[in-house]
């Protein structure tokens, strides 16, 4: 993976309140202190004249996503709520990809798919790289296990030279050991695993 330039995007996953705060409804552990990284490479992406863009799970207050309603989660993420927001720590620099917010099932920022069809439905992601000739994508946030993986999947099914940062990421690990499961799953797609030095050193 080559450092930043105007043909890499930075997709910073969900850094919402439900996921990062301590108090959010499916709190990730470790998951505010991933988000000093996240800032200074997104400020170091756009120096080097790259794109950032950002997604933020955004639910009906019914949907199969959630336990209450039949899924396997609890209630997160409500459109326009607290939780939903971004973490008042994080510095948004670019715009934002809303993902289930018809109820689907929206862990990829790229697609969502309808619970009852299977049906995959995109978000508008993929087009806004492919208008700006984008060719690598570097994958940050939360979770690593859940959105975080379904995301640079989905990039690098696409087409994308494609990286998770593996200092801006925290898992929730819902089953021990779900985040390094995660990474293996990552690395045997051929995604890279870097560190947010690797892409801003300069010669």
């Amino acid at each position: 993976m080559q450092p930043f330039d105007p043909r890499t995007a930075l997709i910073v996953v969900d850094v919402q309140n439900d996921f990062a705060d301590p108090t959010g409804s499916l709190s990730v552990a470790g998951g505010e202190a991933v988000i000093p990284i996240v800032n200074a490479t997104a400020w170091a992406a756009i120096r080097a004249g790259a794109f950032t863009a950002y997604t933020q799970d955004w639910h009906p207050a019914h949907t199969p996503h959630f336990a209450e309603d039949g899924g396997i989660w609890p209630v997160h993420c409500i459109g326009g709520q607290w939780g939903s927001a971004f973490h008042p720590a994080l510095e948004v620099l670019g715009p934002s990809v809303h993902k289930g917010a018809n109820g689907e099932d929206g862990y990829s920022g790229f697609t969502m798919r309808d619970p009852a069809s299977g049906t995959e439905i995109p978000t508008e992601m993929d087009a806004l790289l492919r208008v700006r000739g984008i060719r690598q994508v570097v994958v940050c946030g939360l979770a690593t296990d859940y959105c975080v993986k379904a995301t640079a999947l989905d990039a690098v099914r696409l087409g994308h030279a494609t990286a998770v940062l593996l200092d801006g990421i925290a898992a929730v690990d819902l089953a021990p050991g779900d985040g390094e499961r995660a990474l293996a799953e990552l690395g045997a797609a051929g995604i890279a695993l870097v560190r947010s030095v690797d892409l801003t050193a300069r010669p």
